[in-house]
């Protein structure tokens, strides 16, 4: 049984590896936007996804018990995390396995490294990780002479191309077929030079180049999507049978999973396997799921280590409001139905965990502090879609708010003197105080239609108010206000009498 202390962390230790954009959101988003061929891809893929999905899930009467049941079980699991990892520890080391804890990115990244060594080889397989891509193993191992091959058809296209994911779950959405076709004919040395870009042909040149590689494997790293405490058994899922070659082949088999992906019990999976394809392929159930108990003599990887990854899991867990965002399952479901993701595309948020989810997860686990993800929370228009979608039912929405809270008051803490926001909201409560101040400053409105120019509208805004005007115009104020126009039209309005609640009259401060 480890000794590790898996309690609240007096203070939280923040994440690191790929979880740091290298530019504010703004910025790379800007440059994203200019790319159609990429707009183009997004938004034809999102569509199909997203109407496949709205399908399956119709088919389910009971769809939002469902996800009802979902968001109790995973908000269940957060409560009592400790006690759980405990317990799926015991019963994981209790059937062959080994579990290896790990603080942040260098540890994991060392622990997989070791491992490795361990065995002698210098090549492994793996199946799509995001938690691998979190702490940036492929890269760490490459540093270490360790060449680490991709095989589910998505990732692979992306690290040949020597590109990055840009969705949680089709990472090379970004990409038509005759890009991969030219990426293949690029980069396979056994590619056929014929080889057209119909998908049929794709996938079997994607297939003879692994094939090979999975039966010379002797070490393979995978990714979990549920581990359950009362067996201790780790489950992954996929579309493609690539996942169940690495996790059946090898000798050695090394999973890293964060420690936010723990269900309770068997009976808990049964929810999980109707709600996670279904939101995330659009299908009722998955081609391939795997499921694995330690160890089996004769049968299957008999090296076998679970690596347990926190990476500023328990700092986002310590956050009250924020900490649902761990109940994600990794479906894309938000991504999907978002209307910033669909114009950007994934690598504008930077972080290995973009799109909604990404908008709040990435600065949970790295603090708002971070220059770089603090730009995140204000990525989306808070239009609700995405916890329409979600299948856990995490209300993104209101954690934006929360992490724009706090990117707030972070910043005002390190001001010395009041920032341009302060001075507005100070200014905007002297003004909406009083009638007779409101009345002045409308008293302004011919300024501002002279401002606007002949065009009727303002293009830039000074300061603060620059951020507005960067991507939109304000038209020209209109000549008077409302209550201009009101005492113009009616007169000044008369006193209340006497024994009377003056309904029906505007006096200073007030509303007809």
């Amino acid at each position: 049984m480890s000794n590790t202390f898996l309690g609240m962390p007096t203070l939280p230790v923040f994440g690191r590896g790929n979880l740091n954009a290298t530019e504010p959101f703004p910025q790379a988003a800007h440059r994203e936007l200019g790319n159609a061929q990429l707009r183009a891809n997004l938004g034809h893929a999102t569509h199909t996804i997203r109407d496949k999905r709205l399908k399956v899930v119709a088919e389910l009467p009971d769809w939002e018990d469902m996800r009802d049941a979902g968001s109790a079980i995973k908000n269940a699991t957060m409560a009592q995390l400790p006690a759980l990892l405990e317990q799926f520890e015991a019963n994981f080391t209790a059937r062959g396995g080994t579990i290896h804890w790990a603080r942040d990115a260098q540890e994991a990244n060392e622990i997989a490294t070791a491992l490795i060594r361990e065995t002698g080889e210098t090549e492994v397989v793996k199946v799509k990780s995001m938690a691998t891509q979190e702490i940036g193993l492929n890269e760490y191992l490459e540093g270490q002479g360790i060449s680490a091959l991709e095989t589910d058809l998505a990732e692979l296209i992306v690290q040949l191309d020597h590109d990055k994911p840009s969705h949680i779950l089709v990472p090379a959405i970004h990409k038509n077929r005759s890009q991969i076709r030219e990426i293949f004919l690029r980069e396979m040395e056994d590619v056929d030079p014929a080889l057209g870009n119909e998908p049929a042909r794709l996938a079997e040149a994607a297939r003879r180049h692994l094939r090979k590689k999975f039966l010379a494997a002797k070490v393979a790293v995978s990714g979990a999507n549920f581990g359950l405490a009362d067996t201790g058994t780790l489950a992954v899922v996929e579309s493609e049978g690539n996942g169940r070659m690495c996790l059946t082949l090898p000798e050695t088999l090394i999973t890293v999973m964060g420690i936010e992906k723990l269900l309770p019990s068997w009976s808990d999976l049964e929810v999980f396997m109707q709600l996670l394809p279904r939101s995330s392929t659009g299908e009722r159930m998955n081609p391939y799921t795997s499921l694995w108990t330690g160890t089996t003599p004769g049968d299957g990887p008999q090296n076998v280590h679970l690596v347990l990854l926190d990476n500023g899991r328990t700092a986002a867990l310590a956050d009250e409001m924020g900490r649902t965002a761990l109940n994600c399952i990794r479906c894309s479901a938000c991504m999907n139905v978002c209307p910033v993701y669909e114009r950007t595309g994934g690598h504008a948020y930077g972080s290995t965990y973009p799109g909604p989810i990404g908008a709040i997860l990435s600065p949970l686990m790295t603090g708002i502090k971070s220059e770089e993800n603090n730009s995140l929370p204000y990525a989306s228009s808070l239009c609700g879609a995405c916890f329409d979608a979600c299948p856990v039912k995490i209300n993104i929405p209101e954690i934006l708010v929360h992490l724009r809270g706090e990117d707030v008051d972070s910043k005002r803490a390190k001001a010395k003197v009041p920032t341009q926001m302060d001075l507005l909201m100070k200014g905007a409560e002297w003004a909406f105080s009083a009638g007779s101040r409101l009345n002045l400053l409308e008293k302004g409105l011919p300024a501002g239609r002279l401002a606007a120019g002949r065009a009727k509208v303002i293009k830039k805004l000074p300061g603060i108010g620059g951020k507005w005007t960067q991507s939109r115009d304000i038209p020209a104020p209109p000549s008077q206000s409302f209550r201009q126009w009101w005492a113009k039209e009616h007169g000044a309005p008369n006193a209340a009498a006497p024994g009377t609640t003056g309904e029906g009259t505007i006096s200073e401060g007030g509303r007809p």
